[in-house]
């Protein structure tokens, strides 16, 4: 009988993180400074973030060791066991193995608490008092909640308001933590107030939120802002999640020639891939899928360019595949990927090659995850449910050609507190949304007067 779940014992927790920054066959383009153009320095971000995580930021080094005092919270729920999707793989009746990584039983549920245990531990370190933050679906927002009143640290998080609405669930677990939670766009921020006068109905997006939550944070000099996807010190903190799976992967005799992950900042599929992108580049002959939505299709139809990561151009001009920093997502349920932009190394990951992006309608994202859920019994947050659709048609098409596969994706986060969703799509009120042509058009205009990549 196959061996249905790996588990790693906690003496092979990775130690280290990796830093993928350090391998590309290319250089990425750096940030820029909105005002001189020119790449910011270590000060430039000091309002926002503690220089202990800029130094992350801007590290060149393959490797970073991981504070024993993060190691220690990680122990909670790491390493997160490695699941073989059999039942799965006979449903699609396809010639291939697939396996996934349960990032579900952190307690918030997702793999979000990889990067929120650690900045908590950074600005704690740094003597910050207060973080704030934004949050799409919820899943960010509760795992700083989380992470914050273990170093016991205040949190205040900016919550996009149609997922304020949509997931009442996830505001009572950051509540239970001890943090508070506000619908964004709010009128207690000038930027949320500017966004009210124009749409007093606005859904509220990511980049609004991030708006809201930079310029409160930089009121305080006890405050800071922190992040939850998008910036390079995430991407590197997530990757404990492809250091483990290299190792149980490597347990069970196995190597995948797939790897899949959902992608709407970044995090949970940079978490992943990136340890495995290194072999790629060291000439693993490799596929890479990042899965993202068709309502925001960032990677598969927006430009690669300078832009800004917030709604009220506050931040530095990050290199990324964008739909324009003023773009309003549909309201789909997968709030974790309603984010007009796209982290800066998993872009350059795409724009070198290194990466191949596909996007699913949420029609056929639910369909996937019913299925999922029908054979492994996991139910699955919606974000992660289009994952599982880029699985699926990797299985098919290997199918069609009679070639094995083996497929190994990352189970971000479960879907139990997503479960008003499920009741849309199980009732038929999903509709297979598409984003206009118009709208990528508009998202060009919007960054025509920024400065030029390339």
């Amino acid at each position: 009988m196959a061996t249905k779940k790996m588990f790693l014992g906690e003496e092979f927790l990775p130690t280290r993180w990796y830093n993928l920054n350090a391998d590309f066959p290319t250089p990425m383009p750096p940030p820029l400074h909105p005002g001189t153009g020119q790449p910011p320095g270590p000060e430039d971000f000091a309002p926002i973030f503690p220089m202990n995580l800029v130094e992350q930021e801007m590290t060149p080094d393959r490797w970073v060791d991981i504070p024993e005092e993060v190691l220690d919270i990680y122990r909670i729920w790491r390493p997160t066991p490695l699941y073989r999707a059999d039942r799965l793989e006979r449903a699609l009746g396809a010639p291939v193995k697939i396996f996934f990584k349960n990032e579900g039983v952190s307690p918030a549920g997702s793999h979000k608490p990889n990067t929120a245990v650690a900045q908590a531990y950074y600005n704690k370190a740094f003597g910050v008092k207060r973080l704030v933050t934004e949050t799409g679906a919820g899943q960010w927002g509760s795992a700083l909640s989380f992470a914050c009143q273990l170093f016991e640290l205040e949190c205040k998080v900016f919550m996009v308001r149609v997922s304020f609405e949509q997931k009442p669930y996830r505001r009572s677990m950051m509540a239970t933590w001890g943090a508070s939670c506000m619908p964004s766009p709010t009128d207690t921020t000038e930027a949320g107030r500017k966004i009210l006068a124009a749409d007093p109905d606005s859904p509220g997006s990511l980049g609004i939120a991030i708006s809201e939550a930079v310029e409160e944070a930089v009121a305080r000099d006890d405050a800071r802002y922190s992040l939850g996807s998008v910036l390079n010190h995430v991407m590197l903190h997530q990757t404990v999640i492809g250091l483990e799976a290299k190792k149980q992967m490597e347990a069970l005799g196995e190597t995948p020639d797939v790897v899949v992950g959902c992608a709407g900042g970044g995090s949970n599929f940079a978490g992943l891939a990136f340890p495995f992108v290194a072999d790629k580049v060291a000439g693993q002959q490799i596929q890479v899928i990042a899965a993202e939505p068709a309502s925001c299709p960032t990677l598969t139809r927006g430009p690669y360019a300078y832009d800004f990561g917030d709604t009220n151009q506050t931040t530095p001009l990050l290199p990324m595949y964008t739909l324009g920093h003023d773009f309003v997502p549909a309201p789909i349920h997968a709030g974790g990927l309603r984010y007009h932009g796209m982290s800066p190394m998993v872009s350059h990951s795409v724009k070198t090659g290194l990466v191949e992006a596909q996007s699913y309608d949420q029609i056929r994202a639910f369909e996937a995850g019913v299925l999922f859920a029908r054979t492994e019994g996991f139910i699955s947050a919606p974000e992660t449910c289009h994952a599982i659709a880029a699985v699926v048609q990797v299985a098919r098409q290997a199918k069609e050609e009679g070639k094995e596969r083996t497929i190994l994706f990352n189970w971000s986060g479960h879907g139990l507190v997503d479960m008003a969703a499920y009741d849309a799509y199980l009732s038929g009120k999903l509709a297979p949304y598409q984003l206009p042509e118009e709208e990528i058009q508009r998202a060009l205009a919007a960054i025509e007067s920024l400065p030029k990549l390339g």
